[in-house]
């Protein structure tokens, strides 16, 4: 009986054995065809441009370090909206939250209007339309208001998720142990729902980044603003442009594999918390 049992377990371990394997090879061969596919579209797209253009190489080595320089200000506007956007957004989901009229007439106000008009025209409102009631700002900061103002208005909604997403239970049981209601959102609320919704505001930034570009409209020298000043003058806008659309595009590749480390220590350190 015990040699059954023995021949069966064996058995058992092979078929695991085999099953992983098969996995395994499954797994490399999706691999294989996803890197694939991404190098049969590249080629195309290097094809095309090869193909419609005529690359100036001169040129290049002097455009791309002039676009490459606007790097640290879009870095700097995206950091500092994101910012902006984290304070309006709390403060937007506590006055949503609110049982005051006033607080959520005003947060709820505030979403619906920076929601309901374009970032564009928000950004040309704040630079162009203001200084006519004495109000002028420079560029860089109306950029960083702008933004922070218009993600602000959507993350509000994601913290407002964040803060009714953790368990009612735990508020009980900070109220149990004498805490009052500021204390129990400080020390007990507040750290559960920001760990809640940090994926969330890791995919805004990465989007922030990309439409930070919207502010070489009012001349702040970014990456975008650099690459159409130096492209324009010598009607070499594709090259110059598409310069810039791989830095935008790398930078958001970076940002996405550093959000995504984060995710993974987030959800290790959610398992390896006892229940």
């Amino acid at each position: 009986m015990a040699g059954v049992t023995t021949a069966d377990h064996a058995t058992k371990s092979q078929l695991g054995a085999r099953i992983q394997d098969a996995e395994r090879r499954r797994r490399l061969r999706w691999r294989l065809a996803f890197v694939a596919v991404w190098m049969v579209i590249l080629a195309g797209l290097v094809a095309f441009v090869l193909g419609t253009i005529k690359l100036d190489t001169v040129f290049l080595t002097k455009s791309v370090p002039f676009i490459l320089a606007g790097v640290p200000i879009t870095i700097f506007v995206s950091f500092a909206s994101i910012t902006l956007a984290i304070v309006l957004a709390m403060l937007g989901a506590l006055g949503r939250l609110s049982r005051n009229p006033i607080a959520n007439g005003i947060a709820s106000f505030y979403v619906s209007f920076f929601r309901g008009t374009p970032l564009l025209l928000q950004i040309l409102f704040l630079y162009l339309a203001l200084p006519q009631a004495g109000i002028v700002i420079d560029a860089l900061p109306t950029g960083i208001l702008a933004l922070g103002f218009n993600y602000g208005a959507y993350m509000t909604e994601i913290f407002r998720a964040g803060i009714q997403a953790v368990p009612p239970g735990q508020t009980e049981a900070a109220h149990s142990l004498g805490m009052g209601g500021r204390t129990t959102f400080r020390r007990i609320v507040l750290p559960q729902a920001f760990r809640i919704v940090t994926p969330a505001i890791g995919n805004d930034f990465i989007a922030m980044l990309k439409d930070s570009s919207l502010v070489s409209t009012i001349g702040v020298q970014e990456i975008l603003y650099r690459a159409q000043v130096i492209g324009r003058p010598t009607f070499q806008s594709m090259q110059t442009l598409i310069v810039a659309a791989m830095v935008y595009w790398i930078m958001t590749i970076l940002f996405s594999i550093l959000q995504s480390r984060l995710e993974r220590r987030m959800a290790v350190g959610d398992r390896a918390r006892p229940s």
